[in-house]
């Protein structure tokens, strides 16, 4: 069709006659004649398109046979026929498309109908006559004038919609108003084109500028519509993605983020496609092309893809947060950033580390930052020539310790002797601090191990020295004085039937509660109201 439209528009209508089915005889006699005619009905009374005829054996169409292809339909005051193409076979060139005997046996009658029904008739003869890019030059003129006019009409049309928002948006705030504006542009864009199609189809352009000017507006519209969706998933997503962050969903909103990302991409790819498709490029082989070129990606970036599916999944269960303090294995340091394909953070060393998302899906992980308390675990080692008594009575004294501590956990406090080893009496201390603050955390503990050198000191005893350091000086050995001090309140406990073992009663735990000052009064971080108001 287009080598028909384009010979016979340079007016070489012996070639546009090869393009017809006739036999070799009547296309001598006949074929300049019946191309001249063909172009003239083509040109004013073809309705249909044929950009989409972009394989060499036809497209299937339901009620056509083999070998035959419709294009359209030609009609004029009651005459109409079907634009029909067949698939013969040539001796020099084998299997060729030609427009059908059938649609060429009606030429005659709708060229008469065409030719009493000619606008051109009315017109000034210097429009008629002259051709500006394969148009009359009156059509060409009106098509011009119809841009103002359709650019007038689409922006009248969306003043028209734009009432009913401003009225909502009143109502609810102003960003359906603001949202409205982003898209407007492309809305204009697409109706305007719209509307000058309307005013093209009543012109009834020659068919081939029709073909060139209809693949051209069908480029804006798929431009403009690809536009407002672009607009409308980065609003909604952004959307989303504020309401996700103000629930302090901040692996949600990343999420939204990474997804606004793929949306686009696809939306940009969809609208290339359609845009190569409109032109006449056979899509089938470009989607072919498309799969094998991905997939040759795919093994190409296999690693890429794997962290990038992996920051889908840390960010997706949200694990861990910006600014949160996380273990990876062994590294642990402040969460910096997470990205599409890696996870950066501080390390106490104030060096920067870079982990790919897909070994941070794979490592065990640890977040610091969301534990609801601290464990507090140490070992004491006595000494191995304490009394039985002895260690009862530091295991208690440092039971009440704890119980009494306010920032102490009293379900979780563990104090047992737990082995009798070579060189001490092992003695293992377990508890939670009340704290998610690892600095108070440190507090905390060192107050917590300082009160128990107090309790081994008020005990009489010491800790066990290591087996294997060798000590000149003298030591000084269990105090007896202290120590018989210790054994006798255990005695009393042991008569009064108020010995803490296997632990202190309930009544006693709660009792002991908050009762130690934390901080000390002497703490300089402990200021007494007086003092409070004297600084004021």
């Amino acid at each position: 069709m287009l080598g028909f439209l384009q010979a016979a528009q340079a007016g070489d209508y012996g070639i546009a006659a090869q393009y017809l089915q006739m036999s070799p005889a009547r296309r001598q006699s006949e074929g300049e004649q019946m191309s001249t005619k063909l172009k003239v009905v083509l040109d004013r009374a073809f309705t249909g398109r044929f950009n989409s005829f972009t394989q060499a054996e036809g497209v299937p169409q339901e009620g056509v046979p083999l070998g035959r292809q419709k294009l359209g339909t030609i009609s004029s005051g009651d005459v109409e026929a079907d634009l029909e193409l067949v698939r013969v076979s040539d001796p020099s060139a084998g299997k060729i498309w030609l427009i059908s005997s059938e649609t060429l046996s009606k030429i005659s009658e709708l060229y008469d109908q065409v030719q009493a029904r000619q606008v051109e008739s009315r017109l000034p003869n210097v429009l008629v006559k002259h051709e500006f890019a394969g148009m009359p030059l009156w059509q060409f003129l009106a098509l011009l004038i119809a841009l103002p006019v359709a650019a007038a009409l689409g922006w009248f049309i969306l003043a028209l919609l734009e009432i009913p928002l401003r009225w909502w948006a009143r109502r609810r705030g102003q960003l359906e108003v603001a949202n409205w504006r982003a898209v407007s542009g492309p809305a204009w864009l697409l109706t305007g084109t719209l509307i000058h199609q309307v005013f093209a189809a009543y012109l009834h352009i020659p068919l081939l500028p029709r073909h060139y000017y209809f693949q051209i507006t069908s480029i804006a519209l798929i431009i403009s519509a690809t536009w407002i969706f672009w607009r409308v998933t980065q609003w909604s997503l952004h959307r989303v993605r504020n309401r996700a962050l103000a629930r302090g969903h901040a692996g949600t909103g990343s999420l939204m983020l990474l997804g606004e990302r793929i949306v686009k991409a696809v939306i940009f790819v969809v609208g290339v496609l359609a845009v190569l498709g409109n032109l006449g490029f056979n899509m089938s082989t470009a989607l072919a092309g498309l799969g094998i070129g991905g997939l040759a990606i795919g093994f190409g970036a296999q690693k890429t893809i794997e962290n990038l599916f992996g920051g889908v999944s840390v960010l997706g269960d949200e694990v861990f947060r910006v600014g949160d303090v996380c273990r990876f294995g062994d590294r642990t340091g402040v969460v910096e950033d997470i990205g599409l394909r890696s996870t950066r953070i501080r390390t106490d060393e104030r060096t920067l580390v870079a982990i790919p998302n897909g070994t941070v899906a794979t490592i065990n992980l640890e977040n610091l930052s969301r534990r609801d308390k601290i464990l507090f675990k140490t070992s004491l080692g006595l000494r191995l020539e304490s009394k039985a008594d002895h260690v009862r009575f530091v295991l208690a004294e440092i039971r009440r310790l704890l119980y009494s501590h306010p920032k102490v956990e009293t379900k979780s406090v563990r104090v047992r002797l737990a082995e009798i080893a070579g060189s001490s009496l092992s003695v293992e201390v377990f508890a939670y601090i009340l704290t998610r603050d690892f600095n108070e955390f440190a507090a905390v503990r060192e107050d917590v191990l300082l009160r128990t050198m107090d309790v081994m000191d008020d005990s009489g005893g010491g800790l066990a020295l290591p087996s294997q350091t060798l000590y000149l000086s003298r030591d000084g050995g269990v105090e007896k004085e202290k120590a018989d001090k210790a054994v006798k309140k255990i005695a009393e406990l042991r008569e009064g039937k108020q010995l803490p073992f296997p632990d202190f009663h309930e009544e006693d735990i709660s009792s002991f509660k908050g009762s130690i000052e934390y901080p000390q009064a002497e703490s300089a971080v402990r200021k007494e109201p007086s003092e409070s108001r004297k600084i004021g």
